[in-house]
């Protein structure tokens, strides 16, 4: 009994081993900060017509760690915010994030979606308006995560996934989506009182029809930053594992159960948000991580570099365990923040980084040409447009900029780079 015991141990550490050389997961990869990144931008992933019947043609932008050997990496889909009334692929609430997931080894692919709710701003609209956009971005969702496991079996794994590691990222409304990719699996589940008849675009019961039909939209686990589901009754035993972000002064959407009011005038629908959530996943016996952002309202990790930290830190211990293995840790460790990342190669630089009235940009290193140089401040506003200079070196003006983080996009037609930056 010894030598069988001995044996299995010998061959499980030999699978194991054999694994994580095969995913990357030997040394710092998937834990730590070892890459530059990269970004194809604006590929699309399928198409549908939105709420009034106009044809909507879905984009995402896949980043990547520069220069990466390994082909069969943890895929990270992230989905903006924006009250399903706005936002985007490249906003503050998600960019930084593909940014560090991809410099840590993964695989990030961050999506528009249709977006857009019936009778809003007049006369104003209700729990099924609300239900109907929630529906369509879940759709676009799935069609999102379709698509990587279908170019793994038709183009050959054009980015060099895991399709069995893909994990569902959102914050506010992407939160939501998040949510109900994970756990909205059953078609009896489908809300009733959504008007399939006569609303465009919700067609196709939980799967749409947002494109790559024939393949699956599971996912491994769901990451959720200020969303809420539309019931936790949607939670079984056996369903797939989350993480939970969420403070606990929220107005936007709640952390309990309770009533969510549009922008703080439209009441829509009762939601039950992460603390109702953590409460059903520890009942169903789901595995999963909880992380409270005491006193914060909605999505403190924008602003704030201690919450983005840890929002990151957390999210990486999250998605560590389920792809390599390590033990499933759920709580905040060492920082990586704007003042501690380790210096990387990288093909632009910023400096002063804080900078005070002047922030100088070396774009001297990217290939092509015409790139303009984009700040956009924590709620996502553009504050600031700058053609690069064709020498290499642009000056921004910051001295009539408040003070705080910001996200500078370095872009072209074909490229796009991004970081955080300070104004102090």
């Amino acid at each position: 009994m010894k030598k069988i015991f001995t044996l299995a141990a010998i061959t499980c550490s030999l699978l194991v081993n054999t694994l994580n050389s095969q995913t990357g997961c030997t040394g710092l990869r998937y834990r730590d900060i070892m890459f530059a990144d990269t970004v194809i931008s604006n590929i699309t992933y399928g198409s549908n017509v939105t709420m009034t019947n106009a044809a909507a043609t879905l984009r995402l932008d896949v980043w990547m760690p520069l220069g990466d050997t390994v082909t069969n990496r943890p895929l990270v889909i992230l989905a903006h915010g924006g009250n399903f009334l706005g936002g985007s692929k490249t906003g503050p609430d998600v960019i930084q994030l593909c940014n560090d997931l991809a410099d840590m080894g993964y695989v990030v692919a961050s999506i528009d979606y249709r977006i857009g709710m019936t009778n809003f701003p007049f006369p104003g609209p209700d729990s099924t308006d609300a239900t109907e956009a929630v529906i369509r971005a879940v759709h676009d969702a799935k069609a999102a995560v379709r698509f990587f496991k279908k170019d793994y079996i038709t183009m050959g794994n054009t980015y060099g996934i895991d399709t069995s590691n893909i994990f569902f990222m959102g914050v506010s409304a992407g939160g939501f989506m998040a949510l109900q990719v994970a756990y909205l699996d059953e078609e009896s589940e489908f809300p009733a009182w959504a008007d399939t008849t006569n609303q465009f675009g919700i067609h196709g019961g939980i799967e749409g029809l947002s494109g790559n039909p024939g393949y699956s939209s599971k996912v491994r686990a769901a990451i959720n930053v200020a969303g809420a589901l539309g019931d936790t009754a949607y939670i079984n035993p056996g369903d797939i594992p989350c993480l939970l972000f969420h403070g606990d002064a929220d107005n936007t959407v709640p952390y309990g159960s309770d009533l969510i009011t549009l922008v703080g005038v439209y009441p829509l629908l009762q939601v039950d948000g992460s603390f109702s959530i953590d409460a059903r996943c520890t009942q169903m016996g789901i595995e999963h991580c909880f992380e409270t952002y005491e006193g914060q309202d909605h999505v403190p990790h924008v602003s704030d570099p201690l919450y983005y930290d840890t929002t990151l830190v957390i999210t990486r211990n999250f998605l560590v365990h389920y792809v390599c293995g390590d033990p499933l840790d759920c709580s905040f460790t060492t920082a990586i923040g704007i003042n501690d990342l380790p210096a990387i190669p990288s093909l632009i630089s910023v400096y002063p980084n804080p900078a005070e009235d002047v922030m100088n940009v070396n774009t001297s290193r990217l290939a092509g040409d015409d790139y303009t140089i984009e700040l956009y401040n924590s709620i996502g506003e553009l504050v600031s447009t700058t053609p690069a200079d064709a020498d290499g070196i642009t000056s921004i003006n910051t001295e009539n900029l408040s003070s705080g983080l910001y996200i500078m996009n370095v872009r072209n037609a074909d490229s796009m780079w991004s970081q955080r930056v300070v104004v102090k």
